[in-house]
């Protein structure tokens, strides 16, 4: 995830406009000329320059707030949220009056459009409404920081025991903790966030939007319903691929629990995949992996454990790999200012993130770093963020974000997918004797298919639900039945408890609270394998996919770099095309990928009942 620069760009923008008023000589009345090109190439010159002043300090306010939970620090981040979001809605409304305006040059129109749809909450006009917005944004946000579940019967706090839903084993105590995490941190925010969504779609609506998700899916460079109907279209490419992961998985689970905790037949029972919100299954790999052809030959935190890495050097491991693509070192404040491990004294928010401070080159990561594989690639993916920000940091302050926030998710994972046997070995993690032969590839892809394919179903059913609360569809007193519904239509998951009529299930996601679109992270897992595959085209990679590393070629990193930098300044099309040479996303890339994995599933799964 990233965060600071992109949520300061789109919560905030500018309160004054130049003038438009102009007054007849003669008789001293004021009459309102119309807009035109000029004015409104002022008022987006104007306004940039406020935007950039003001999210500076309103990045170092949110920096603090999340490192620094308290009472005082939650009321300074609502306070800055609140005079952001007024100057948003109000450039916002401004900017919609040029909506007809004759004249206006590419750019200038491309950055009003941003200016009116780019808000994630917008607040109406209505005295009071901004400050209560950002209060409960604060609060839900805060909430979610300093939630705890239970295992045993003991408190434990959130990074702790999504650790633990990958380790555990006992179907009771994961039952508890997934249990207990959802009516602990879930069920207090449902009021909250049901009025949350009353005053932002209102906002939407004086904006000229429907509501807020129409907002959202708006910030594609095409209409909001096309953007719903490209996801459905990449879903439907990639979808067999996830049918067949998870008919197998299912059997997998049946196998070690039996029918009384993970039935043969139906949805899986979402806490015996190994994470809190049965989003990604690597952690469960140990039970899924095929005699044989499961074992890949290495562990990568057992790596990690063997050769003395902490955080710092997990941290520095991902930045040699941007540094071996011809990227300038990361800069000393990175090292001084970054968090990477959870301080005893104080709650923080521990969900990883990246940051851009000053607009230039004042770059962090917030994690509380644990020396295992999964933070050794999310380490990869944030600093991916970091990357790109400092790479358009040249830029137009409206231009300083991806080309779609897809891109923004995709450019760390497309890295991390190049964490390959040959990688580790470059970089001294594993022996060069101990890279898995060619009959281990169907383990490698398994393991990888455990977290990238089983994700694509959550990443697309999170903005659904959204979506229909936005417009309505979907009504406070049936949060958690549609939340489920979609899990169990998307994912084919069900949870290991029933649900009381008063749960908010959702809220347990972060980015429900943390009110982050998550459309871009199922755009991500489909452009990261697009932009991988034209790295390895890049790199001359004559093996298979899964097999390639870019890593030290530096005509992949100067081609890399050239997509980058556009930042946000064209269509995404056009950013896409200077990298991978076409003009729409597309799940082929990963279906290639996973080739091999997907015959040898269908063959596994040969006379087993599959679906849900």
């Amino acid at each position: 995830m990233k965060t600071a620069a992109s949520i300061v760009a789109i919560a905030t923008m500018a309160l004054s406009t130049p003038a438009l008023a102009k007054h007849h000589e003669n008789d001293g009345m004021e009459e309102t000329a119309a807009p035109t090109a000029a004015d409104a190439k002022e008022f987006v010159a104007q306004t940039e320059k406020e935007l950039f002043d003001f999210s500076i300090d309103a990045a170092r306010t949110y920096w603090i707030n999340s490192n620094f939970i308290t009472d005082d620090t939650d009321a300074l981040a609502a306070k800055v949220g609140a005079q952001g979001t007024t100057m948003s809605v109000e450039a916002a409304i401004e900017a919609a009056k040029f909506n007809d305006v004759d004249g206006l040059d590419a750019v200038t129109r491309r950055k009003l459009n941003k200016l009116r749809g780019g808000i994630v909450l917008p607040a109406p006009t209505t005295e009071g409404a901004a400050t209560e917005l950002n209060e409960i944004a604060t609060k839900l946000n805060s909430a979610y920081g300093k939630g705890k579940g239970t295992l045993n019967g003991e408190p434990i706090n959130g990074s702790d025991i999504e650790a633990a839903m990958g380790t555990n084993r006992n179907p009771e105590e994961l039952a508890e903790m997934w249990e207990s995490w959802h009516d602990n941190v879930g069920a207090p925010m449902k009021d909250d966030y049901a009025r949350m969504v009353e005053i932002a779609n209102e906002g939407a609506k004086e904006l000229g939007f429907a509501d807020v998700g129409a907002m959202w899916r708006s910030g594609y460079d095409m209409p909001a319903d096309d953007f719903a109907k490209l996801t459905d279209k990449l879903w439907a490419q990639v979808k067999p691929l996830y049918d067949q992961l998870h008919c197998y998985t299912r059997d997998k689970l049946n196998e070690k629990y039996g029918d009384a905790v993970q039935p043969e037949t139906g949805p899986i029972r979402a806490d015996l995949l190994g994470n809190m919100w049965a989003q990604e299954w690597g952690n469960i790999y140990d039970i899924v992996a095929p005699e044989g052809a499961g074992d890949i030959g290495f562990d990568t935190t057992e790596l990690l454990v063997a050769k003395d890495y902490d955080a710092m050097k997990m941290v520095k491991a991902g930045e040699g790999f941007f540094s071996s693509l011809g990227f300038d070192p990361l800069p000393d404040t990175f090292y001084k200012r970054s968090l990477f491990t959870k301080p005893a004294d104080r709650e923080v928010v521990c969900h990883a993130s990246a940051w851009d401070i000053d607009n230039v080159d004042d770059i962090r990561i917030k994690m509380c770093i644990k020396v295992n594989g999964d933070d050794f690639t999310t380490i990869h993916h944030e600093l991916g963020h970091n990357y790109y920000q400092r790479a358009y940091n040249k830029q137009s302050y409206l231009h300083l974000d991806g080309a779609n926030d897809g891109f923004h998710e995709a450019i760390g994972d497309m890295v991390a997918l190049s964490i390959t046997p040959e990688y580790l070995v470059q970089v001294g993690l594993l022996d060069a004797e101990k890279v898995p032969s060619a009959d281990k590839d169907i383990g490698l892809l398994l393991r990888q298919a455990m977290d990238k394919v089983a994700f694509l179903p959550f990443g697309l059913l999170v903005d659904k639900w959204r979506w229909g609360v936005f417009e309505g569809s979907i009504k406070p007193a049936d949060y958690t039945t549609a939340w489920h519904g979609l899990k169990l239509e998307y994912q084919g998951i069900t949870p290991p408890v029933d649900r009381p009529a008063d749960a908010f299930d959702p809220g347990a996601k972060y980015h429900i609270p943390g009110n982050t679109p998550y459309s871009r992270y199922f755009l991500a897992r489909i452009l990261q394998f697009q932009f991988y595959k034209a790295a390895c085209d890049e790199a001359g990679w004559k093996g298979p996919l899964h097999r390639c590393s870019f890593y030290g070629n530096k005509q992949v990193g100067a081609k890399l770099n050239a997509m980058l930098e556009m930042g946000a300044s064209k269509p995404w099309p056009d950013a896409l095309e200077a990298f991978t040479g076409k003009r729409e996303m597309d799940g082929s890339a990963m279906i290639s990928y996973f080739a091999p994995l997907m015959d040898w599933l269908q063959e596994e799964n040969k006379g087993k009942i599959c679906g849900w």
